[in-house]
């Protein structure tokens, strides 16, 4: 046999292999009674989407978390089972609304431009909101990793030309303070190729250096677990919020950088955490959040945060 044709064979087989394995990760069953809308576009490449996921009852004025997945400002997407599943399955039988976005990523858009593709993808959702059953007063902003950053970002930024929302949870971001970053010695080559090499461009992305004036309420979530400063960058913006009269406060959690992502929503204390925050928002979003009661035992023995 040709070993050029068993090389490409064997190609062929890795191949497939790994697009099965990733098509079971990424398979999940959703549980009764929610409905959705996959790949609304809000501009016009086609990253520019979103999935709604919605109580199939239908609901008014209801409540909105707006998550905005990671990966690096380069991978990751919005139907990943890691950002959707657990989440949707915590939030939406309880009566919100989730929305999961996608947005142009590296090499081709840098992420000061992805945080106003976020922006645009926010005004979009807010815009339509009633038609899924949502308020576009009630969004709750949320993202993870590189996605955290560009919440916070878009957070910092708050345009008084956007409509308010209600606050914001950044799940483990350790970007807050772009220049600090890349002025340090080495910065991760994944740094490097998000930010570049100019110091003007450092500050345009940096969240704590954007952040100039009041912000919604914001919750920074950090894993104890990392080895490079998500708690102390993340710590270091809430007290800069905190003193222009900012309601923001910092959780440590013991989970890596993935669990802070994939656990959110189970059945644990972290999640109790963050509904607890949730529940400050709006009287609404606390009403949904009422009776549960099964976690309160537990939570007199987390000390986690």
């Amino acid at each position: 046999m040709n070993s050029n044709k068993v090389v490409n064979n064997k190609s062929v087989v890795s191949l497939m292999i790994g697009l099965i394995l990733l098509i079971a990760t990424n398979s999940y069953a959703l549980p009764a009674n929610i409905e959705t809308r996959l790949d609304v576009t809000y501009g016009e490449s086609e990253d520019q989407a979103l999935d709604v996921y919605y109580p199939s009852v239908k609901t008014r004025n209801a409540p909105v978390i707006f998550m905005v997945h990671g990966g690096a400002w380069r991978v990751g997407d919005k139907a990943s089972k890691s950002v959707v599943k657990n989440k949707v399955a915590h939030w939406v039988p309880k009566g919100f609304i989730f929305v999961s976005v996608n947005y142009r990523m590296l090499p081709n858009t840098r992420p000061v431009k992805q945080a106003e593709d976020i922006e645009k993808a926010l005004e979009f959702a807010q815009r339509n909101a009633r038609r899924w059953g949502g308020a576009p007063e009630k969004f709750i902003l949320m993202g993870h990793s590189a996605g955290a950053h560009l919440v916070a970002l878009v957070s910092a930024r708050n345009d008084p030309a956007q409509t308010p929302w209600l606050g914001t949870v950044a799940l483990d971001s350790a970007a807050y303070d772009v220049v600090k970053i890349m002025s340090s010695p080495s910065p991760a080559r994944f740094y490097k190729k998000a930010f570049g090499k100019h110091i003007e461009y450092w500050k345009m992305a940096s969240p704590i250096l954007k952040l100039e004036a009041k912000t919604p309420p914001f919750l920074a979530i950090c894993s104890t677990k990392r080895k490079d400063d998500s708690c102390s960058q993340g710590g270091n913006f809430v007290k800069k919020a905190n003193s222009l009269g900012s309601r923001a406060q910092l959780m440590r959690v013991p989970l890596s950088h993935r669990k802070v992502n994939v656990d959110l929503g189970l059945n644990n204390c972290y999640t109790q955490g963050v509904d607890d925050f949730l529940k400050t928002l709006h009287p609404s979003v606390a009403s949904l959040l009422s009776g549960q009661s099964r976690l309160r035992q537990r939570r007199r023995n987390c000390t986690d945060y």
